[in-house]
């Protein structure tokens, strides 16, 4: 079995950890309406997905 030599050092093992992290999604414009929405899926605001509309789109979802 494997066993290290030596201790691996503090800021070796930060520089590893560095990398350990989460990226912003991406946001793409809706080519029908233009607002801003997550790539493949529906646009949340106008309900289109691939140039047709897939949900009937409501401005008043929270009543």
């Amino acid at each position: 079995m494997a066993v290290p030599k030596q201790k691996q050092s503090h800021a070796r093992t930060a520089q590893r950890r560095a990398q350990h992290k989460l990226s912003a999604p991406t946001y793409n414009a809706c080519p029908q309406c233009h607002s801003a929405r997550l790539p493949h899926r529906v646009c949340p605001v106008c309900g289109s997905y691939k140039g047709r509309e897939v949900r009937a789109h409501t401005r008043e979802q929270a009543d």
